[in-house]
């Protein structure tokens, strides 16, 4: 049960880093058109009237302020700094589940082996297979110990 709920934990994690790093990729694209728009908004700035450069100016100050909140919002937690850690956050969860999924599964080949070696022991009255079997059954509850506790430890 446990390497399927890793499975399905690493795919939902996946999902959130997905998400996060296409609303990182869509605040990206706004701030660079906000700065796009400003820096062709200051040319413009450049011989206007008076009243129109104030205008102008209010404008560029409330843009830089939008560009700021973009860049990073720890109010909202959705400016492209915290958007980045949480996906990283994100695909680092991912990571240690898929890890925890190998090792569920190995430990799931493990115990089938032992059933098998511990059914030929029995159906064969061969009795060092039964020792195979428990050998493996220990090599099993190792790697679903790993799986449960300390996923990442062995790169496999």
């Amino acid at each position: 049960m446990q390497d399927d709920n890793s499975a399905q934990d690493a795919v939902q994690s996946n999902i959130q880093a997905s998400d996060l790093w296409a609303f990182f990729q869509a605040k990206s694209l706004r701030q660079f058109t906000l700065e796009r728009q400003s820096e062709v908004l200051k040319i413009e700035r450049e011989g206007a009237p008076p009243e129109r450069q104030a205008a102008i100016d209010a404008q560029l100050k409330a843009w830089a302020a939008k560009i700021g909140e973009y860049e990073s919002d720890p109010k909202s937690g959705e400016g492209r700094k915290e958007l980045m850690a949480r996906a990283k956050a994100a695909e680092a969860d991912r990571d240690t589940s898929l890890a925890a999924n190998n090792l569920f599964g190995y430990a799931s080949a493990a115990l089938q082996l032992a059933i098998v070696l511990a059914s030929a022991s029995i159906i064969l009255g061969v009795g060092w297979l039964a020792f195979g079997a428990f050998g493996l059954g220990d090599v099993s509850l190792v790697f679903a110990g790993l799986g449960l506790f300390a996923p990442t430890l062995l790169a496999l």
